[in-house]
């Protein structure tokens, strides 16, 4: 297939796109480029695309297109709390508009990479599978919901719109994210020998490696339509449903030397859900997520240590809040987070 891969020059994107190259796809790549330099190792090669900000996004990238993987969006909870109007904006407004092109340009599948994180505040001690009640507890989680339940609604013979709702994303990218619950705490316990958890502990989290939700959004473009279609799946494995003091316990166990410290000044965290997986297994035969917390710590320590990872880098480049407050001060994008050139610049349209 020809597919669109938004948000190519992010944590997932740039594990993505190889993944769908090497299973046979043309891959076309747009981004605004928000984070294209927070690099730690070698540079990855990017798909050939466009540089242009979600919100403003024409047809023309569409054309063409068989399929969109759509993961651009403003990608965590703390950023979402603060600024709640641009998370609606861009990861609700943009995206919807966004596939309604896309259905109107003739594209049969697009893949939505939605979050574990919809089910917020479960209730349950069960596992939630697809059909529990939707909680979110944050305007990240909500912009997600809002999504689904409009691109459901564009579902016809023609477009096949799949939600992939992604557990906790962890493991070692080349455009890393160090503000996620098993990177963070490798990169603590590296940098300052200690695994600092401001919860008590007690909530539960599923968890997933980059490269096993790159594989399902594969697996999902080759699955036939009647299989995938309009249909949401949680991505991840139910061995990696884990609380955060015992995910906190595998990086003990991974850094030498590092001390646990559970503090508990944050409070009570009321996100907590333990999620079942089996869908994904059942309608696409063969997939399975296969890394662990434990291979996950260990891929990022060797990462950090191969690659020099500095506290001075840490929370300016692979914090994105600290990241998007520093492009703000020095002007390289507006209140709005578009990205600037000057005063009033123009996002940049990269040819094909």
């Amino acid at each position: 297939m020809r597919v669109l891969l938004t948000g190519h020059q992010g944590y997932l994107g740039s594990v993505m796109a190889p993944v769908l190259t090497a299973a046979g796809h043309e891959v076309v790549g747009l981004d605004s480029g928000l984070f294209a330099d927070c690099v730690l190792g070698p540079v990855p090669v990017d798909p050939r695309g466009h540089a242009v900000d979600l919100r403003d996004v024409s047809a023309e990238p569409l054309s063409g297109m068989d399929a969109v993987v759509h993961l651009a969006a403003l990608s965590n909870d703390p950023l979402g709390s603060l600024a709640p109007e641009l998370t609606y904006d861009i990861n609700h407004h943009a995206s919807v508009r966004l596939a309604r092109m896309a259905r109107d340009a003739g594209v049969k599948r697009f893949l939505y990479a939605s979050t574990c994180s919809v089910y917020g505040a479960s209730g349950a001690d069960d596992l939630v599978d697809e059909a529990a009640p939707l909680r979110p507890v944050t305007p990240y989680a909500e912009s997600k919901v809002r999504v689904e339940e409009d691109l459901m609604e564009l579902a016809d013979d023609d477009f096949t719109p799949v939600f992939m709702r992604n557990a906790t994303a962890f493991g070692y990218s080349p455009r890393l994210r160090a503000d996620i619950v098993l990177n963070n705490l490798v990169a603590h316990a590296y940098l300052t020998g200690d695994v600092r958890v401001l919860s008590d502990g007690t909530p539960w989290r599923p968890l997933v490696h980059a490269e096993d939700i790159a594989k399902a959004f594969a697996e999902v473009l080759a699955a036939p339509r009647e299989a995938v279609h309009a249909k949401a799946f949680n991505i991840g494995t139910e061995e990696n449903n884990v609380t955060v003091a015992e995910i906190a316990e595998r990086v003990v166990a991974t850094v030498p030397g590092a001390k646990l410290l559970i503090t508990g000044e944050a409070g009570p965290d009321p996100r907590s859900y333990r999620v079942d997986f089996s869908a994904l297994r059942s309608a696409v035969p063969g997939y399975q997520a296969t890394w662990t917390v434990g291979a996950g710590a260990a891929e990022l320590l060797d990462a950090y240590q191969r690659y020099g990872m500095t506290e001075d880098d840490f929370q300016p480049r692979f914090t994105r809040l600290t990241r998007l407050a520093r492009r703000r001060e020095d002007g390289s994008i507006d209140a709005e987070l578009r990205p600037q050139k000057g005063p009033r610049a123009e996002p940049e349209a990269v040819p094909l």
